[in-house]
């Protein structure tokens, strides 16, 4: 079972917050969890986890962004990145609802989600002595973001052009995540072997 919570308060995230039991010492979630909370993000070079983008001497920053963290024990590294791509998965799912009235869709490559053909998000997955560690941020205002950039309100959907719809949707992206999860658990589970 994966805990799950949106904390309030406005929380800025500058990379430093990717880093064992943030979630229990910040928010009080105990074992695997996923949290979320909105702020500004700035992550400079030296915080990046990403060798590729550290070696181009990139940097991450916006205005606002939903920001999701996760940590999980006892996974691998590669099932953090499955993880994390059933993350992106169920955002883009619950945004293309949304939008299906307006015939206008968000496409997700790899671990990032698009809209036009600008970046709606950020994410990396990254593994600890403990524990394996997630952050996705999505757009909310992508102001001084480095590359061509968008946010939930260009996305033209009744209620996210907010921190109140931006907050009303990371609460339903958690509740899909815990369900599609516990779900996983019930399908390992449930099946009967085969020798």
């Amino acid at each position: 079972m994966i805990a799950t919570t949106f904390f309030p308060e406005p929380l800025p995230y500058t990379g430093q917050e990717l880093r064992p039991h943030f979630l229990l010492t910040r928010f009080g979630l105990k074992g695997p969890a996923l949290g979320a909370f909105i702020g500004p993000c700035r992550v400079d070079t030296e915080h990046l986890v990403d060798w590729e983008d550290r070696l181009a001497n990139d940097r991450i920053e916006a205005r606002a962004m939903v920001h999701f963290l996760g940590e999980f024990f006892g996974a691998t590294l590669r099932e953090g990145v499955v993880l994390q791509r059933l993350l992106m998965a169920i955002m883009a799912e619950t945004l293309n609802e949304r939008m299906a009235a307006k015939g206008r869709i968000v496409l997700r490559r790899g671990d990032d989600l698009f809209f036009e053909d600008k970046k709606l998000s950020v994410s990396i997955v990254t593994a600890s002595p403990v524990s394996l560690l997630l952050h996705s941020g999505v757009n909310i205002d992508p102001t001084g973001a480095p590359v061509p950039a968008v946010g939930l309100p260009a996305l033209g959907v009744e209620g996210l052009e907010g921190p109140e719809g931006a907050r009303d949707w990371a609460q339903a992206v958690l509740a899909r995540f815990a369900s599609e999860t516990e779900s996983m658990e019930w399908a390992c589970a449930k099946v009967r072997p085969v020798v």
